[in-house]
């Protein structure tokens, strides 16, 4: 059975769990697919619950198409439905999400005799159109880094302009995730060998080499400037700290990229677009591809290959410009 288009087309993708219907038996199978993810898989509770509301959004579609048993579920039902997300407006970054979620509903249900053959096991993502990281070019970058926001020139070298300082050229210098930034404590610093000792997703740690600028922006952060953000409630381990005196968040980096952002003339970028810009320009430096991947903690080589083809696109338009027959 394939979907009649006109008969779904008005169906909303929405995530408010009370629009699904679900026939009692397939809503029995999702409940324990739930209790699985939390208790033997240890998942979040967040987590669990985007999971479940793709599996029940995409079961309620079937539903409305009169499938009310996972054994009345075939694989070309399940890519009608795609084709019906599709064109109801779901984007394909978030499709992939549902399908990897029904693949594990439905690897789940056969594995505990729940449907006799699994319909979504070569169920196919649908496929991505590539995207080159978004980088800022050498200029841009040293703009960003060096120039102050209007509060960090109205505080003139305060504690808070030395600490954003510290984080921009570190981020930077070591293309650190922006997760990894604020999680770092002081002992993971060493200003003499200029390295940072960086831990990852996995807990997997690295070490990873900075340069001069770097080295001198974080001693006068450390040894200068940070005991003024220190209170009572400060973790003695942490290396940046908000203006309260806790250790930094993620939501605060990203917000002071922003503003330097701005101050600087350049384009609107986050931290991790730091990132980008340090791996493609240690790229166009000369730098070997697996010492890239292993500064960055890429577990793959072909995760730090994308910035090989960001330095072929900028190579592209300066040859594009500096040749009237390109």
């Amino acid at each position: 059975m394939n979907f009649d288009m006109r008969s779904t087309v008005g169906v909303s993708y929405v995530t408010d769990k009370e629009l699904y219907t679900l026939s009692p038996a397939v809503q029995e199978c999702v409940d324990a697919y739930s209790e699985y993810l939390t208790i033997n898989k240890g998942l979040s509770a967040n987590t669990v619950k985007a999971y479940i509301s793709d599996i029940e959004q995409a079961m309620h579609i079937l539903h409305l198409r009169g499938i009310d048993k996972l054994d009345d579920v075939t694989r070309d039902q399940l890519r009608s439905w795609m084709a019906h997300a599709l064109h109801a407006g779901m984007s394909k970054t978030s499709l992939a999400r549902k399908v990897v979620a029904l693949r594990g509903f439905f690897e789940y249900a056969h594995g505990h005799d729940m449907v006799q053959s699994n319909p979504a096991a070569n169920l196919a993502t649908p496929k991505q159109a590539s995207r080159l990281p978004e980088v800022l070019n050498k200029s841009q970058a040293q703009a960003i880094v060096e120039t102050q926001t209007v509060r960090e020139q109205e505080e003139d070298h305060s504690a808070i302009a030395l600490r954003d300082n510290a984080m921009m050229e570190l981020m930077y210098a070591t293309g650190v995730r922006v997760a990894e930034l604020v999680s770092l404590d002081l002992g993971d610093i060493d200003l003499d060998q200029r390295i940072v000792r960086v831990t990852g997703k996995g807990n997997k740690q690295r070490v990873v080499p900075f340069g001069l600028p770097a080295m001198h922006a974080l001693d006068s952060w450390i040894n200068s400037a940070r005991v003024q953000l220190v209170t009572e409630e400060t973790p003695s381990a942490a290396l940046f700290l908000g203006s309260r005196g806790g250790r930094i968040n993620q939501r605060q980096v990203r917000s002071i990229v922003h503003e330097r952002a701005r101050a600087a003339g350049v384009p609107d970028i986050a931290p991790h677009a730091l990132r980008h810009t340090a791996a493609t320009h240690l790229l166009d430096g000369g730098a070997d591809l697996r010492e890239v991947q292993e500064m960055l903690g890429h577990s793959s080589l072909s995760t730090t290959q994308r910035y090989t083809h960001v330095s072929l696109e900028q190579l592209k338009k300066k040859y594009e410009q500096a040749f009237p027959r390109a």
